[in-house]
């Protein structure tokens, strides 16, 4: 019998939120949200909907992800460890590879923050029927702002018109004004063979790579041999089998400190990790900090402190992070 497979994309390094994750402690397994992390969060709203859980990782992660499986009294039924990067189209067929064909991969994220459990639960519930349809499911979610950090699909119901890249805020406002355009999720779903038809049809070398990796087992040689490319571009951008959902849960990619602040700002937890700096004449300031941090006129910034560093940046610039990681990585 056919098995539905919550598939967890965990592969990032943390760079985006440095200092306070890093490669050997991304962020997607910071306990920061009352105890929990995003990570358990993930497997948690999952649970009921899904008959197993299949993660994809990397050999310095799988600990992490073990032990905070543990903690939730849940292990994982299925592991794909990837020993170099190649970008999720990779990773997603692996994981296609490692069940059968007419099994479901719901693939999603672990560092999204996603609240209204109802409206969650109806949305990935018609993902799949779509998908026992032998349609390729995107999630597209409902814009709050002009975000000009997401990509966005153009839909009409539920058929995709098309994959817009990251825009400039003049046409993320215009996006934001038709009403069908929506932020892509970068959350799937699919059976594993349909999904396998179309990246051999539309990304044979990804395909094929793949197909030998998995034969011959996944090593820094085999890996390294599968071209490094998107899901987005390898299939979806590609397929004529794409449908999507519209989305109006509660969702947010914490994958910067401005993301981070502002959803402990929308939530009201201002009294844990994040809290607001204190002082004179400070405006829309917050500390992501232990310690209490005090200011005098400082207006739009975040302070971040760790044992070792402290970093501080005026919101809106969280995208230059990565920058000075590398240079002082």
């Amino acid at each position: 019998m056919a098995k539905v497979y919550h598939t967890i994309l965990s592969g990032g390094f943390g760079t985006r939120l440095w200092p306070l994750s890093r490669p050997d402690h991304p962020k997607q397994f910071l306990k920061i949200f009352n105890g929990s992390s995003l990570f358990q969060l993930t497997v948690e709203r999952n649970t009921a909907l899904v008959d197993a859980t299949m993660i994809l990782t990397n050999n310095s992660h799988i600990d992490f992800a073990k032990a905070q499986m543990a903690e939730l009294g849940k292990e994982f039924d299925k592991q794909i460890l990837e020993p170099v990067p190649r970008n999720t189209a990779p990773a997603i067929a692996l994981a296609a590879l490692a069940v059968a064909p007419e099994d479901i991969l719901f693939v999603t994220p672990s560092d999204h923050m996603i609240s209204d459990q109802e409206a969650y639960d109806r949305c990935v519930n018609r993902a799949l029927e779509l998908a026992e349809s032998d349609y390729l499911v995107t999630f597209s979610i409902k814009p709050e702002y002009p975000e000009t950090g997401y990509g966005y699909i153009e839909f009409d119901q539920e058929n995709v018109l098309s994959f817009r890249e990251k825009p400039d805020l003049k046409t993320a406002k215009e996006f934001l004004k038709s009403g069908n355009f929506y932020w892509n999720s970068g959350m799937f779903c699919f059976k594993a063979g349909v999904f396998l038809n179309e990246l051999k049809l539309h990304s044979p070398e990804i395909y094929e790579a793949s197909v030998k990796a998995h034969e011959k087992g996944i090593t820094v040689e085999t890996m390294s041999a599968i071209p490094e490319d998107s899901v987005d571009y390898a299939v979806f951008e590609k397929s004529t089998r794409i449908k999507t959902v519209p989305s109006d849960f509660n969702w947010q990619d914490l994958g910067n400190f401005d993301s981070l602040v502002s959803y402990f700002e929308k939530c009201g937890d201002l009294n844990g990790i994040c809290k607001e700096v204190e002082g004179v004449e400070n405006k829309n300031c917050f500390a992501l900090a232990k310690k209490k941090v005090l200011g005098i006129g400082l207006e739009d910034m975040i302070v971040v402190e760790t044992e070792n560093e402290i970093l501080i940046l005026p919101r809106k610039a969280s995208q230059k992070v990565k920058e000075i990681y590398q240079k002082h990585k």
